[in-house]
């Protein structure tokens, strides 16, 4: 069966690394085909490289100050030649990137199934997140097999009206990557996270990058860090600082020489998992990294007013928190302050999986590889 595994975002990839290699691991099943659009570069580049994935076409569609439009023209022009020349039986996308939209519309032109790996996650809110929370839509409605991470997700998909039999509940495959990437034994390669105690300081760890956050709500974000910072004099925050050149702007301008505040270069896959099993506490608004959390027994609070995950904040292990200063700095010294608080939060299971997801997804495209649903030549043509 010819499999084309497509992503072009760091977080892609991350997620469909286990796939690609469940896919690999059976040469006698699967004939697989991985394609990235360059979407992200130099952060997609090191997780291509960590899991030793092996490009077999490379649309290298990234240019300064791309537009949506530019990304979703750029992935539609490079998958036509590839697609047709490959003929894949079907096309696996992840997620809700422009990549993951304008690669399942390309297989879609040419009548080849997509298979939609982490599908039925919804916020309700087309403009929040922009604009993932329409890329997952439109997949979802291009898509023959749905791959849900969850019950809720499986739910999302029954409402839309998708039928029972396209819809595979597998958990999420960044548990996979993450726990077979974590090490007790690990030694960063970077100064200031090999000069951190994790002992003796409270290490959160700050991520914020999402475009509603951009300007006010970002700067709200950092004034909640510099009197989380100021409260406690054992806490130190890192904030691995996006590449997008406005984050870049605002957090030199509130943060940089902050005492205790340490911004640094966005760190390989393996080097943010690991610290990420270290520190003490998330603040992110990344949708990924709620997912990621909880398998290492680390609250997190989610830096947004809605998430398309609320079974992180439906189980305890979240909390969505928004933008507020007041309410981030209430939050965060309540787990600071507060043993039992804490201990409830890292202590409950993950709603996201197993580790097992990509497996899963490799055993349902082989069960599934005879149904009309992965023909397009036997369904009723209108």
């Amino acid at each position: 069966m010819k499999v084309m595994v497509i992503f072009g975002t760091r977080p892609e990839a991350i997620k469909m690394a286990p796939v690609v290699k469940a896919l690999r691991s059976k040469p006698d099943r699967f004939d697989v085909r991985v394609v990235v659009t360059g979407q992200h570069r130099e952060m997609l580049d090191q997780v291509v490289d960590f899991f030793h994935l092996s490009p077999d076409y490379d649309l290298d569609i990234m240019k300064h100050g791309q537009s949506l439009t530019d990304i979703t023209c750029g992935v539609l022009r490079g998958l036509e030649d590839v697609i047709a020349g490959e003929k894949p039986e079907i096309v696996l996308v992840h997620g809700d990137t422009t990549t993951t939209f304008a690669a399942s519309l390309a297989a879609f032109y040419q009548k080849t199934p997509v298979g939609h790996v982490e599908a039925g996650l919804r916020s309700h809110d087309m403009y929040n997140p922009f604009p993932e929370e329409m890329n997952r839509r439109l997949t979802g409605a291009l898509a023959s097999l749905h791959f849900a991470p969850t019950r809720g997700a499986v739910e999302n998909l029954r409402r839309e009206g998708i039928p029972d039999s396209h819809i595979f509940l597998t958990g999420n495959t960044v548990i996979d990557a993450l726990l077979g990437t974590v090490r007790e034994d690990y030694t960063f390669r970077d100064p200031v996270l090999r000069s951190l105690d994790f002992h003796r300081e409270r290490v959160i760890l700050l991520t914020t990058h999402r475009r509603e956050n951009w300007g006010e709500p970002m700067e709200r974000i950092f004034r909640a860090v510099r009197e989380l910072v100021a409260s406690f004099p054992d806490v130190r925050v890192v904030f691995p600082v996006h590449k997008n050149p406005r984050i870049r702007e605002a957090a030199g301008k509130a943060l940089q020489g902050l005492p205790r505040v340490d911004l640094i270069e966005p760190p390989g896959y393996e080097e943010f998992a690991n610290l990420m099993a270290k520190v003490f506490l998330l603040l992110t608004d990344s949708g990924g990294l709620q997912e990621e959390a909880p398998s290492l027994g680390k609250p997190v609070l989610v830096l947004r007013d809605t998430t398309e995950r609320p079974e992180g904040i439906e189980a305890g292990t979240a909390l969505l928190v928004g933008t507020d200063t007041c309410r981030i700095v209430e939050q965060a010294a309540r787990l600071l302050t507060d043993p039992e608080a804490y201990r409830q939060m890292a202590e409950i299971p993950n709603p996201y999986g197993d580790g097992r997801a990509a497996e899963r997804i490799a055993d349902i495209l082989w069960q599934e590889r005879n149904r009309s649903i992965m023909n397009p030549a036997l369904q009723t043509s209108n």
